[in-house]
């Protein structure tokens, strides 16, 4: 089940609320019980990984020892000189 955020224009009250999807929205501020709260658009909670988690090694490409110890030197450039007339 979601949490949604909620704000009361009336008094400023800003509250989070954990309900079903199903549930119909909110209509009465908890702090001053007046109605005209809204559902405010949130971000949502992010990707959640459960279980014993991922690890940079999971899906490593083995590697050639030979490629990774060769070093390339990148090219220098050539400047050319203008000449004076």
């Amino acid at each position: 089940m979601p949490t949604y955020e909620y704000a009361c224009p009336k008094c400023g009250h800003e509250f989070e609320q954990y309900q079903s999807m199903k549930d119909e929205p909110l209509k009465t501020c908890p702090k001053c019980k007046k109605s005209g709260v809204k559902r405010l658009v949130g971000g949502g909670a992010g990707l959640i990984f459960k279980g014993s988690g991922f690890y940079i090694t999971d899906y490593k490409k083995p590697s050639n020892s030979s490629s990774d110890t060769a070093t390339v030197k990148p090219e220098t450039p050539k400047t050319t000189k203008k000449k004076e007339t």
